[in-house]
């Protein structure tokens, strides 16, 4: 285990050893925990009781949280021509096809998340080595692939995330920034924590939500307690 550092082991002791804290008491603690000099994420990790090496285990969706991530989202919207103003106009930060697939197969990847209309697909399958294991191949069911990309950049702008469980049944996301009141921080992270809870799969079996922390970026977790978010 690495060393810490001392302002790490300080924060550390403002939560209590074996104490589960409620959703909103974890909101108002995670202020104090910050360890860097910048606007450190808040972060949010849940570990499932699922498998997700089962297909109909496999936990993924979006959310647009009341608040936003509190970061510029950069988006990319890979259309044809009839699509592209509409694309710009939403406010897309780049809006091509095939100059930026040339791009991405070259290995540019200076964006968070990808907009694509059906027609194009075809043209993106060539790119997940380079996009799938960041993230950003765009996927129906997360939204991201629609002939209504106005409504799509839209959302990715104002604070949807999409996310999905790992191999190891943990899902992680950030719900905002230390800056936030505690307030949009529970509540950024009550949204999410719903959400996940809706998507729970009907061959999961026993307990779902097994863990839940909150953290800083490079911070220590706080742990939740269950009957605090699930109701």
């Amino acid at each position: 285990m690495p060393k810490r550092g001392k302002k790490y082991n300080a924060v550390k002791e403002l939560i209590e050893a074996g104490k589960e804290y409620s959703l909103q008491e974890a909101a108002e603690l995670i202020k104090k925990t910050s360890v860097t000099k910048f606007d450190a994420s808040v972060d949010i990790d849940v570990r499932l009781g699922v498998d997700p090496r089962q297909a109909d285990q496999m936990v993924r969706g979006n959310v647009s949280l009341p608040h936003g991530i509190g970061k510029e989202v950069r988006v990319l919207a890979l259309v044809n021509p009839a699509k592209q103003e509409e694309a710009k106009e939403a406010g897309a930060d780049y809006v091509g096809l095939d100059e930026y697939i040339e791009k991405i197969e070259g290995g540019w990847t200076d964006i968070d998340v990808i907009v694509a209309t059906p027609d194009v697909m075809g043209k993106l399958g060539k790119l997940g080595r380079v996009l799938g294991p960041r993230g950003l191949m765009p996927n129906p069911k997360s939204g991201t692939v629609t002939m209504d990309v106005a409504n799509a950049v839209k959302d990715v702008k104002a604070g949807k995330i999409d996310f999905r469980v790992d191999k190891y049944g943990i899902l992680h996301t950030s719900v905002g920034k230390v800056s936030f009141d505690t307030e949009k921080i529970y509540e950024n992270a009550n949204a999410f924590l719903q959400t996940v809870l809706k998507l729970r799969p009907a061959s999961s079996k026993g307990i779902y939500i097994r863990g839940v922390y909150l953290s800083t970026t490079m911070g220590p977790g706080i742990p939740i307690s269950r009957s605090s978010i699930v109701k």
